[in-house]
């Protein structure tokens, strides 16, 4: 309410009007805002009306818009592990219920037609865990990995590809940890084979376009670039930066550059016509007879260490680095590579199986100007074979996408043997035996006594027969320290035949004669190749005291390779998938072929992928709790805030009430004085 000052009694008219007018204005202004408070529930319209709430009722609703996200994405995220929890339920259901059925049939109580009869429901469970791993949910597929909109599992020649990449995408919802959001090929249902690891180092030589990032560094710490000093024939140090080079070749230009400089301010000649180049793994200096380069470290870098230029002085007749240590990379050259036949050749991938015909791809690698090209080549054959770069970036691993089928890597008869240069030969000399029969290795009968001695019986420990194509034989006694790679199997078989020569088991042919048999390896297929210069018969294997090793090592169905005239065993070190849909392949094969071994094989390897199911189920199990954990703690603390924006904007209705009684009152004291002063005039002074 505006009131006159008493100084100012006696003041022109239109300065009391304007007073009074202001006044008025003051509380309409006043009687505005209380209303907007009495309607909109809000005591802060702008900023400006109570700048330390509004600075709180701000941050809070910053912090609600993030909270209201991330209950969106926790929503997400427990309905996709709710969905993958379920999916994971079922295909353990499924698995437990065909595992049983592989038990029914172990043993003498089951008949062939029974086994037979079982056949369909194990087509019946291959369908619905293909149907389960395609599973999606919110456009994703569960079991998609890190490419969830590809489906991953499809049929192909006669098995079942998984076509997803990567172990799976992940969700940071502040759970001190990442939350898997679709599962890769670390599940039962989609595993990638065991895969075959290179079995020879490749170390590449430095080339012009070699990346500094890519380089192991003289120290194997890699190359951390700075400056470096360089002292010319004694002279004071030269400072050179190589701070931001990309390759050795710009290194090299670097110091080229110093190098000249130093030329030209000097007269001399340092660098001879060549320059600075590559040479095998290190630098090549181009020196003129009786210069020398002396490269040191500043205090704290070791950049000169790193590329090999400190360890030594170069000179005329030292004139190479250290040597670097590139990495394989996809853009290493065939050419870069020591011990390759550049160009390469052909190699062949075999892919086989049970219950359908072995599909061969000739993959011609000739041309290909780098391991990424050599890995779409062998990609691009469609048998499902995937090559990647092992982690120690040393060599090529190759894997299996196709469950129920084997892929072997073979040489071509004739050619390069350009798969075993390259490390990726399933089977050669070397292979481990371990490695056999998906990592299940081979066993042979050792030990064995006689009841009757007590002691230890040769006959009772042969494990196999080899039958010559004249009807003789000879025994192979297979000892543990035998197992050891494919080579050691040879040189035992040779040996037990070389023991043998001269001896007649079979009366009824001649006696063994030296050079008459031989095992050992062909170029192309992979598997023991048996050669013999008699006949007219061909080879036969046989097993003696039930033992397994023969069946082991791919001897017990030989196969003519025309070329050669041997008779090639399997190849039983090929890359198989280790997953629920190839051991349900095995076991169908093994019920319509009556064979029990097979069948028990087949539930063992159920059992595995039982444990695996079950291990994921758990782990997706928990990451759903916690998700649900935390929707509740996080709705809890949206509450809570809400609350206290609530209080810093929201109306006191009752304080607003009397606020807005005492500026009516006070409006109508105004408007009423105002008219009664308005209403005066000098002459009421001056009487």
């Amino acid at each position: 309410m505006a009131i006159l000052p008493a100084n100012l009694a006696r003041v022109p008219s239109f300065l009391a009007a304007q007073l009074s007018i202001s006044g008025i204005n003051r509380t309409n202004i006043g009687l505005l805002r209380v209303q907007n408070e009495l309607t909109t529930g809000n005591r802060i319209g702008r900023i400006s009306d109570d700048p330390i709430r509004a600075s709180g009722v701000l941050a809070l609703n910053d912090r609600l818009g993030l909270t209201t996200q991330r209950l969106q994405n926790l929503d997400r995220a427990n309905s996709v592990l709710g969905t993958l929890d379920q999916a994971l339920s079922d295909a353990n259901d499924e698995v437990v219920n065909v595992r049983n059925l592989a038990s029914s049939q172990i043993g003498v109580l089951s008949d062939p037609g029974q086994r037979a009869a079982m056949v369909s429901q194990v087509d019946t469970a291959i369908q619905t865990l293909v149907n389960i791993a395609n599973r999606r949910t919110l456009g994703v597929y569960l079991f998609g990995g890190s490419t969830p909109s590809t489906q991953p599992v499809i049929a192909q020649d006669g098995g079942f590809r998984f076509l997803a990449q990567g172990n799976g995408l992940l969700a940071d919802l502040g759970l001190g940890d990442a939350v898997p959001i679709t599962l890769g090929g670390a599940n039962a249902l989609g595993e990638l084979s065991a895969r075959q690891r290179s079995t020879t180092t490749l170390s590449p030589n430095l080339t012009s376009s070699t990346q500094i990032t890519d380089l192991r560094g003289a120290r194997g710490l890699g190359v951390t670039l700075g400056q470096v000093r360089l002292s010319i024939n004694g002279s004071p140090p030269l400072s050179v930066d190589l701070t931001g080079a990309a390759s050795v070749t710009d290194v090299a230009v670097r110091l080229t550059s110093a190098i000249r400089a130093f030329e030209t301010s000097t007269s001399t000649t340092v660098l001879g016509a060549g320059g600075i180049n590559v040479v095998g793994q290190g630098f090549l200096f181009d020196l003129a007879a009786g210069n020398a380069l002396a490269f040191t470290d500043e205090a704290t870098s070791t950049t000169a260490s790193d590329l090999g230029l400190s360890q030594a002085m170069i000179t005329s007749g030292a004139p190479v680095s250290a040597a670097l240590a590139p990495k394989l990379t996809s853009a290493t050259p065939p050419g870069a590579i020591p011990g390759l036949t550049v160009p390469l050749g052909v190699i062949r991938l075999r892919m086989s199986g049970p219950g359908a015909s072995s599909s061969v791809r000739d993959v011609d690698l000739a041309g290909a100007n780098s391991l990424d090209q050599v890995r779409q080549r062998i990609e691009s054959a469609g048998l499902g074979a995937r090559v990647r770069i092992n982690d120690d970036a040393t060599g090529l691993d190759i894997f299996n996408e196709v469950a129920g089928r084997t892929l072997s890597v073979e040489d071509v008869p004739g050619g390069d043997p350009t798969a075993q240069e390259l490390g990726i030969r399933t089977f050669f000399a070397g292979t481990p035996v371990s490695a056999f029969n998906s990592g299940r290795g081979v066993s042979v009968i050792d030990g064995r006594t006689n009841q009757a001695t007590g002691a230890i019986d040769p006959d009772l420990n042969t494990d196999m027969r080899v039958t010559l194509g004249n009807g003789q034989y000879f025994d192979v006694d297979l000892r543990p320290q035998d197992m050891v790679s494919v080579q050691t199997v040879l040189d035992r078989i040779n040996q037990q035949f070389n023991d043998s020569v001269g001896s007649q088991n079979n009366t009824a042919a001649p006696a063994i004669a030296a050079g008459q048999f031989s095992a050992g390896l062909i170029d192309g297929p992979g598997g023991l190749a048996l050669t013999q210069t008699v006949g007219p018969g061909t080879i036969s294997v046989g097993t003696l005291n039930n033992s397994q090793a023969a069946e082991g090592l791919g001897l017990t169905a030989l196969t003519l390779e025309p070329t050669s005239g041997a008779l090639v065993g399997q190849d039983r070190a090929g890359l198989r998938v280790d997953n629920v849909l190839t051991a349900l392949i095995e076991l169908r094969t093994a019920l319509q072929n009556n064979n029990s071994p097979g069948i028990t094989l087949a539930g063992e390897s159920l059992t595995a992928a039982l444990d695996r199911l079950q291990s994921a189920q758990g782990t997706v199990g928990g990451f759903n709790k916690r998700v649900q954990q935390q929707q509740t703690l996080v709705t809890d603390q949206q509450l809570l805030d809400e609350e206290i924006r609530t209080n810093l904007i929201g109306t006191d209705y009752t304080e607003a009430a009397v606020r807005l009684n005492q500026l009516s009152t006070q409006l109508e004291a105004t408007l009423a004085t105002t008219a009664r002063t308005q209403g005066r005039t000098l002459f009421d002074f001056l009487r």
